[in-house]
């Protein structure tokens, strides 16, 4: 694999990953600034209290703020397949980006490299790279409906969506536990689960709980 450029900025907001534990997934988020560097600035201010270990630019330019081994402060509370503390248990990603436009092609190339690189480094599944608000449904959007997801799936570098027609029958018991057995597991209401698989899976889906949910989920033979 080519080595990356990758720019260095070290930030203080970081520590010691806490009870020896290390990265076992990968959130992405979008900074929601007007630039990569309105970002890193924010990123690296001890008063923020925030981190995350890379920022993405627009023209697809890496800076590294904290080392992987160490916690950075980008996930905030929340959950993922069971497991809490996620800064200890997870790499964070920042993409220059509003949350309003699509994701360029510099900036989707430069996080593809850089997470075949993280994920073999520390042997972190395609199931493993998830967004913020994934594991903070309700409370995060990002990185929000202009992600493309299929696209990190199409290399083995996100988690693939379902494709069959999903179960006739549907509740929202039925579509919980097919949600948590995915990692959906944040105490959340149905609304903001719902929703949070669907800013994943389902982007632009409006209306009430129906197959296709279940579909994108790989749940088929679920029954009410």
């Amino acid at each position: 694999m080519t080595k990356l450029a990758i720019a260095d900025h070290p930030s203080p907001n970081c520590g010691p990953r806490r009870d020896g534990l290390h990265p076992a997934l990968i959130v992405i988020h979008y900074t929601a600034m007007e630039n990569a560097q309105a970002a890193i600035g924010r990123l690296c201010d001890p008063e923020a209290e925030v981190s995350a270990h890379y920022v993405i630019a627009n023209r697809g330019e890496i800076t590294q703020l904290v080392p992987e081994d160490q916690r950075a402060w980008h996930a905030g509370a929340g959950a993922w397949a069971g497991m809490d503390d996620i800064n200890s248990r997870s790499i964070g990603i920042e993409l220059d980006n509003l949350g309003t436009h699509p994701f360029s092609e510099p900036q989707m190339a430069a996080l593809e490299h850089l997470l075949k690189g993280i994920m073999a480094r520390w042997a972190i599944p395609a199931a493993g790279v998830i967004g913020h608000s994934d594991m903070a449904p309700g409370r995060k959007g990002d990185p929000g409906p202009h992600f493309d997801w299929a696209r990190l799936a199409r290399q083995g570098l996100a988690r693939a969506i379902g494709g069959d027609a999903g179960p006739q029958g549907q509740s929202f018991d039925s579509f919980r536990k097919a949600a948590r057995a995915l990692g959906y597991t944040a105490e959340v209401d149905d609304d903001a689960l719902l929703a949070a698989v669907r800013l994943r899976y389902r982007p632009y889906a409006q209306g009430p709980l129906c197959a296709s949910d279940f579909a994108v989920l790989g749940e088929t033979d679920l029954q009410t």
